[in-house]
């Protein structure tokens, strides 16, 4: 036994193993229904590798995105006291229960070519619907909210004393922040890149919505597995499990190397 581990009574293993295999079920579904004889030719067919280099390219570019942007939001709710500081937490997170397909709809009234934001856009040439930047945009909206939650925990974790402790010697705000507290918060950063990132690779309602599902441009796999359940149903399971295959590897690899920080 591991050091602080305990022996787990009948019943509580018992409820983990249902709640396990109620995970597991699925993807074991996945794995025994699908057409292994035809499996190249069918993803070759389907599209599958194309929707595949869109999603990883979507799912990063959202990623960044939600860094980007998502830092300096968790900062001035962990660190400032400004007013109204829980409703613009809460404005903040609702894409996260959002219905997708809302979130899809605000999109296109406020970036749409007809919408509040997007009418002087497109006067300039800029039309986000039914293109790879908004597939990126809505995938970020939903996704970003993650990284928030996981950079604000960190941020209100770090022990002031050791900040307070730079800038008496003499170490400006920046270099406190870049040299002390951002190698703190490696790992709840990394933690929250990887979760805006998982939700980003399996984002559909909004997409869907916002950019709808042309192939080579806004077709990300879970469009594609979408659009293949009814012309190729043995297709579109290949395709999910390539997109759980993405998923899991990724997610249980960067989890180690959280961990191990």
């Amino acid at each position: 036994m591991t050091p602080g581990s305990r022996r787990v009574s009948w019943s509580v293993a018992a409820l983990a193993a249902i709640g396990v295999a109620f995970a597991v079920l699925p993807v074991a579904a996945l794995l025994v229904r699908a057409p292994w004889s035809v499996g190249i030719h069918t993803l070759t067919d389907a599209g599958a590798w194309t929707a595949l280099r869109l999603s990883v390219v979507v799912s990063l570019a959202a990623a960044a995105i939600a860094f980007t942007f998502g830092l300096p939001v968790a900062w001035l709710l962990a660190r400032s006291a400004m007013p109204f500081r829980s409703l613009i937490r809460g404005l903040v997170v609702l894409p996260l229960v959002l219905p997708p397909v809302v979130g899809g709809i605000g999109l296109l009234a406020a970036l749409g070519r007809a919408g509040v934001i997007g009418r002087f856009l497109a006067r300039v040439g800029i039309e986000l619907p039914f293109t790879t930047a908004g597939a990126i945009l809505a995938a970020a909206f939903v996704s970003m909210p993650l990284f928030v939650l996981a950079a604000e925990a960190g941020l209100r974790s770090l022990d002031g004393r050791l900040e307070l402790a730079a800038s008496a010697m003499g170490a400006s705000r920046w270099y406190t922040f870049r040299r002390v507290a951002l190698p703190l918060l490696r790992p709840q950063l990394a933690a929250g890149l990887v979760l805006a990132w998982a939700r980003a690779l399996g984002e559909f309602g909004a997409t869907i919505t916002f950019a709808g599902n042309l192939a080579g441009r806004t077709q990300t796999l879970p469009l594609a597995v979408y659009q293949l359940r009814v012309t190729d149903p043995g297709g579109a399971i290949l395709v999910s499990l390539m997109l759980v295959a993405l998923s899991l590897g990724v997610l249980v690899a960067l989890r180690d190397r959280i961990l191990a920080r």
